[in-house]
């Protein structure tokens, strides 16, 4: 035998390109003849392209006893068309490579599309059938009807969704539409058919009210031609705008308990309303709030995960409900995780503890600047797909803000200072202004929190 030698041959280790400078792009603006309002954003690269089409029919428009109305149109909209089928749409949505989905909000109807760039014309015909003329099939609209009447038990079942549930029931009153399930409550949704979710349709769904919202890759494609092809078609009045009355909330502290007999956990979500993004302190209320809970290295986690070994996580946000440019807008605040259930007493009082101090000692310059990387720095990644921008403009034209307000919001959170950091998360979240709702076992949770002396405490049952 020869010996025989063997070598490797080691390439080099690849180097980090340099650094490009990125901005939030601000969309191109422009309306179609019928009415409806255009942004598009070339992005190169991106080959999925992300269609968002905004419908102005807020849930406040709703008819008291259909609420839920707004969630069964949307998702009737790609179940048959003047010229398919539900099975016959679904099919050449399949074709086309694309995904559609729609949903419905207090701002208004979404309607969602993804598609290759080499199919987007084909896939806009479809939308454009679905807002044009959809055929609401009784059959297919009483299947959504059950389809949502079984989704109600599974998600009084679940102790997040049930918190939101008794936090905005709690919050506001009785004769808000915030104060009631955004897809529509037992009694309501059974009452849905064919002529109501056609109601709604004829009443808040037209082209002069909508907006489209195109992004991505957009080379070689006739983008004006295919629009006037598809969307353009739609027809439509002007409509009378919707009347959103002002929100009132009441943030008197107390707590709620919603009874879990047994429970081994309990979920924590305590909040109150806040200013929406129009108003001028949101990126310091942004980055006070991160800085509080906004990741795993922020303030109420180390405390409640790290040092005290309470929780998995704890997190803080603000998360907006309805925006206008009127101030009419409003935010919900909020601190939401979930303990085991006999330390549900010492979790609250510690984080009641870090608000006190938060208030008292501030927040330091490692944490805003922890902060100020967390959200700014990482922000190219946040955007690196065509959905995650269309998205971002879609809210913006839901919350009626200008088109340039994502771009200028990083730049004014790289200018907030911890200061006025610190003035607005204590804002946000005073100790003695909050409504603290706890899904779990009353028995065992009640008196260590009656004991806390951080609001009337009230029991209500689980189901």
């Amino acid at each position: 035998m020869s010996d025989a030698t063997s070598t490797m041959e080691l390439h080099p280790q690849p180097a980090g390109g340099r650094p490009r400078p990125w901005a939030f792009p601000t969309p191109e603006r422009g309306s179609l003849p019928n009415g409806l309002t255009v942004l598009r954003s070339h992005r190169p690269g991106q080959q999925v392209v992300a269609v968002e089409i905004c419908l102005a029919a807020p849930l406040v428009a709703e008819p008291a006893d259909q609420e839920g109305v707004a969630t069964i149109m949307a998702r009737a909209f790609s179940e048959g068309t003047e010229r398919h089928t539900a099975e016959e749409y679904a099919a050449e949505l399949e074709r086309c490579g694309a995904t559609l989905d729609a949903n419905a909000d207090h701002a208004g109807v979404r309607v969602s599309l993804e598609v290759p760039a080499s199919r987007l014309v084909r896939a806009l015909a479809l939308v454009a059938d679905a807002l044009r003329v959809p055929t609401f099939p009784e059959e297919e609209i009483q299947r959504l009807v059950r389809n949502r009447l079984d989704e109600i038990p599974h998600e009084l079942a679940s102790p997040g969704r049930r918190a939101a549930m008794a936090l905005s029931s709690t919050l506001f009153p009785a004769d808000s539409r915030m104060s009631r399930p955004r897809q529509g409550g037992a009694e309501s949704v059974a009452r849905i058919d064919r002529d109501a979710v056609q109601a709604f349709y004829d009443a808040h769904v037209r082209p002069a009210s909508a907006t489209a919202v195109i992004v991505g890759d957009l080379t070689g494609i006739d983008l004006d031609a295919a629009l006037r092809e598809t969307l353009g078609a739609w027809t439509g009045g002007p409509g009378e705008p919707v009347a959103v009355p002002p929100v009132a909330a009441d943030d008197t502290g107390r707590v709620v308990i919603v009874d879990r007999p047994g429970s081994v956990q309990t979920q924590l979500l305590i909040g109150r309303t806040g200013p929406d993004r129009h108003d001028r302190v949101w990126p310091a209320q942004l980055l006070g709030v991160y800085c509080l809970g906004g990741t795993i290295t922020s303030r109420l986690d180390r405390v409640l995960r790290e040092e005290k070994g309470y929780t998995y996580g704890i997190r803080a946000f603000a998360q907006v409900l309805r925006s206008t440019a009127d101030g009419t807008g409003v935010s919900m605040l909020a601190i939401s995780g979930s303990v085991a259930t006999e330390v549900t007493g010492p979790a609250l009082a510690d984080l009641w503890q870090v608000l006190r101090a938060l208030a008292a000692e501030g927040l330091t310059d490692e944490e805003r600047d922890v902060a100020v990387q967390n959200l700014v720095g990482i922000a190219p990644l946040r955007y690196e797909t065509a959905a995650a921008v269309a998205n971002t403009f879609a809210d913006q034209v839901d919350q009626q803000l200008p088109d340039d307000f994502q771009g200028r919001l990083y730049a004014r959170l790289a200018e907030t200072g911890t200061v006025e950091a610190t003035a607005a998360a204590v804002s946000a979240f005073p100790a003695d202004r909050l409504v603290t709702v706890l899904v779990g076992d009353a028995e065992q949770i009640a008196d260590p929190v009656r004991e806390l002396g951080i609001g009337e405490v009230t029991v209500i049952p689980g189901h």
